[in-house]
């Protein structure tokens, strides 16, 4: 039997080495892209659950829209506040300090506010002697905690809790507050560490306080890690009247140099440093329900990144001496603290007509590189009708300066 050839429309070809590459090209990047998708994913979860672990529910916290990729939309508040806690790391170095039975104070006390669009971001340190009103609390197991005609800020955590304080500050601002964190002696020491430590300026006389934190550091800038950054922040003795108004000026610096350093674009673009402070972040830092989730933390980076640096201020509250208690305790200059507060709820911009710390604490440092011509600062009677000028009372500093702590 004869057999017909079948029809042959094109030869056949064997796949050549660059298809047979590009199909293994293509199949290894997928595989890849799945797993940087898992991995993501995992470290996601992972931070969440951990974040989660020990989050807190604020009393008064209004309702806030579930975090997304993106900026946060509209204003919003958050309380940080810094606990004298010893942990691991902190027993070893300080010791007897640690062990202590009068309760965990509140000691730094952070009020962040950040306006809708034009984003102004505003941090006003709140004196850890100021003398407050604070209202009745329900604690963390559900039984209600009486409130105060006047009682110190940094008593306010012992006395209830963390949502407790963020409730406090919220009558005294006027401001609603739906965010909050807690951080110890050993959070300040790792998360200064995680982002590879951070410079501050030591002023021309050196900084000096063998007795009671161990500095006795030279003039010029500084990197300070661990320990060094927890002693920063908390010396007062050898700068300006020896008093808490005094450190704050330490404090504001440490901050304004960590935030530009967390802010650039080195740090930003450096995903191993990123996630190696976020993970830090997480085990560290104790956070309210809605702040507890990494994507929250990522939605409410976005939205400060593209702030302008004198946009960003950082201000101490101003205050007078307590008439019932005039060389321990102070309270609330309400005259000059109206404007301000005014100002932050309204969402506009704010000029620094104060020193930059309490007391010559810290001065502006000048650049040994002077910038390039600008025009010049507005005065109040050039001041934009949008900007609030804020009495002299008020100390404090933008982002764009730098300041060196002071000494005697």
């Amino acid at each position: 039997m004869k057999r017909t050839p079948m029809a042959q429309h094109a030869p056949n070809r064997t796949p050549t080495a660059w298809a047979t590459l590009l199909r293994l090209l293509g199949i290894g990047l997928a595989v890849v892209t799945v797993s940087a998708v898992a991995v993501a994913g995992y470290v996601v979860v992972d931070l969440t659950q951990r974040a989660g672990a020990d989050a807190v529910k604020l009393e008064a916290a209004p309702t806030v829209p579930p975090p997304s990729l993106g900026e946060f939309e509209g204003p919003f508040s958050m309380l940080l506040i810094g606990t004298d806690e010893c942990g691991e790391v902190s027993k070893q170095v300080l010791g007897e300090r640690c062990r202590r039975e009068d309760g965990i104070l509140n000691d730094i006390n952070l009020l962040v506010h950040v306006s809708a669009a034009p984003r102004h971001v505003t941090v006003v340190s709140l004196p850890r002697d100021l003398m407050l009103k604070v209202p009745d609390c329900r604690r963390e197991d559900g039984s209600t905690a009486s409130g105060m005609r006047k009682a110190p800020i940094n008593t306010v955590y012992s006395h209830a809790g963390l949502s407790c304080v963020a409730k406090t500050v919220s009558e005294l601002s006027g401001m609603d507050i739906g965010f909050a964190a807690k951080l110890s002696f050993d959070g300040v020491m790792k998360i200064t560490d995680a982002i590879g430590g951070v410079e501050v300026c030591i002023g021309p006389k050196g900084l000096h306080d063998k007795k009671y934190t161990g500095i006795d550091w030279p003039p010029g800038p500084r990197t300070i890690k661990g320990l060094e950054a927890l002693q920063f922040i908390r010396v007062r003795h050898g700068i300006g009247n020896n008093s808490d108004l005094s450190r704050i000026s330490n404090q504001q610096q440490y901050m304004s140099r960590l935030a530009r350093t967390i802010l650039s674009s080195e740090t930003l673009t450096d995903i191993p440093k990123m996630l190696r402070l976020a993970s830090t972040i997480v085990d560290n830092v104790q956070a309210s329900d809605e702040l507890a989730d990494p994507v929250r933390l990522a939605q409410l980076a976005l939205t400060m990144k593209g702030v302008r640096y004198d946009d960003f201020l950082f201000l101490q509250l101003p205050t007078l001496d307590d008439p019932d208690a005039p060389t321990r305790r102070v309270v609330e200059n309400t005259g000059a603290a109206k404007p301000m507060w005014e100002a932050i709820r309204n969402g506009g911009s704010m000029q620094i007509t104060g020193a930059a710390s309490n007391g010559g604490s810290a001065t502006v440092e000048t650049p040994a590189t002077p910038p390039p011509p600008t025009a010049p600062s507005p005065t109040p009677s050039s001041t934009p009708p949008d900007t609030t000028v804020l009495p002299s009372e008020i100390t404090g500093i933008d982002l764009n300066q730098e300041t060196c702590t002071g000494s005697h």
